[in-house]
């Protein structure tokens, strides 16, 4: 499924990147073995391309307005399939085959299932017989698909977190980390080398991942489990506030206590703060800055992530981005992807092309072992 986005250089820059990620996607599935190929979008450039490749791609429109679970449910009942898999533009884009293989298997399965690349905020999904899923009230978007499931009592589970299951290009902020990464398919890598766009953090912030007495800090959306592969891979010391997890897939409806300390004092006075306590912050906005509110468009939380306040009209989104503009240590903002697979991602390119030795954390000997 394939969003249209706006003409703001944010939107144009994650809109070419989904589609390049969502090029090279079909190749891999069709080298995994995949039958047939559905685009949901209003892109018929995209279908065209797609429709040059060795497998069978159909373009459908969805419905309208946009509704995913109905638009699922529509593709579901027109193809008459019971293996699925599904992702939104943008991820799966760093499978690779084998993982794609993995994927189609559990889909095959007789017993229903689902298998979500991230359960608490999908992108991509394996589903096992799905024609199970016509009879469910399912959501009008994808994050919230592992709950729906689970609710309705359809077992669930996760693939492993690593960069593969987690990458996906939710902002420009994402396309920047894939491009100082290199990786990608084909498609991709030739979209990241054409990036005019110098982003004035990401530079700052990679050499800090090798320096022992660097400190960091993360906000947002975290997941513990990524937070520690994170500071095994990593040379600097980290700390993170971790609040807002499920605010779309499940939201509760209470603030963060970030987004109380800024309405309090200010943004000015946060990264005055931020300074004195870190070397550099990593910063899923979305979480404190809705403060209640619904998210403000895309043009507004992209020139936000490229740190482009003079093009944002919310006052609040203004206002914070600017302040981390001017901030005396590297800042960068995103989305939930920047705290997920942009970890990952950071943590492979804070070593590219160093000649530093990688191993930073001593083994751990089991005493009751060493014991006998």
């Amino acid at each position: 499924m394939h969003a249209p986005l706006g003409n703001s250089p944010g939107e144009i820059m994650v809109e070419k990147a989904r589609a390049a990620s969502s090029v090279d996607l079909v190749s891999v599935l069709h080298t995994a073995g995949v039958e047939k190929i559905i685009l949901v979008s209003q892109d018929a450039s995209l279908g065209e391309e797609m429709a040059g490749s060795a497998v069978p791609v159909s373009l459908e429109r969805g419905s309208s307005p946009f509704h995913f679970g109905r638009t699922l449910q529509s593709i579901i009942g027109e193809y008459e399939t019971e293996a699925l898999l599904y992702f939104g533009s943008g991820s799966g884009g760093l499978l690779d085959a084998q993982r794609a293989r993995a994927l189609i298997r559990f889909a095959k399965r007789e017993k229903a299932g689902a298998l979500l690349n991230n359960f608490y905020s999908c992108d991509y999904a394996a589903i096992a017989r799905v024609q199970d899923l016509l009879a469910l009230d399912l959501p009008s978007i994808d994050n919230s698909l592992g709950f729906a499931l689970s609710d309705a009592g359809i077992a669930c589970y996760s693939l492993p977190r690593e960069f593969e299951t987690q990458f996906d290009i939710d902002t420009p902020t994402d396309v920047l980390l894939l491009a100082a990464t290199e990786l990608g398919g084909e498609r991709m890598r030739r979209f990241t080398q054409s990036i005019t766009y110098e982003h004035q953090a990401i530079p700052r912030i990679l050499p800090l991942l090798r320096t022992r007495d660097a400190q960091l800090m993360i906000i947002g959306r975290v997941n513990p489990i990524t937070w520690a592969h994170f500071e095994q891979e990593i040379a600097c010391r980290t700390s993170v506030l971790s609040e807002g997890r499920g605010m779309r897939s499940y939201p509760s409806g209470k603030e963060t206590l970030l987004s109380n300390l800024l309405t309090r004092k200010g943004a000015i006075p946060f990264f005055e703060k931020l300074e004195n306590v870190c070397d550099g912050a990593i910063i899923d906005t979305r979480p404190f800055l809705v403060q209640g509110r619904d998210l403000p468009p895309a043009s507004d939380r992209f020139a936000s992530d490229l740190l482009d306040h003079a093009a944002i009209i919310d006052p609040l989104w203004r206002e914070f981005t600017f302040a981390a503009s001017q901030a005396k240590i590297p800042v960068i903002l995103g989305g939930h992807s920047l705290v997920s697979g942009g970890l990952y991602l950071l943590a492979r390119a804070g070593w590219k092309d160093t000649d530093l030795r990688r191993r930073l954390h001593p083994d751990t000997i089991d005493w009751q072992k060493e014991q006998t």
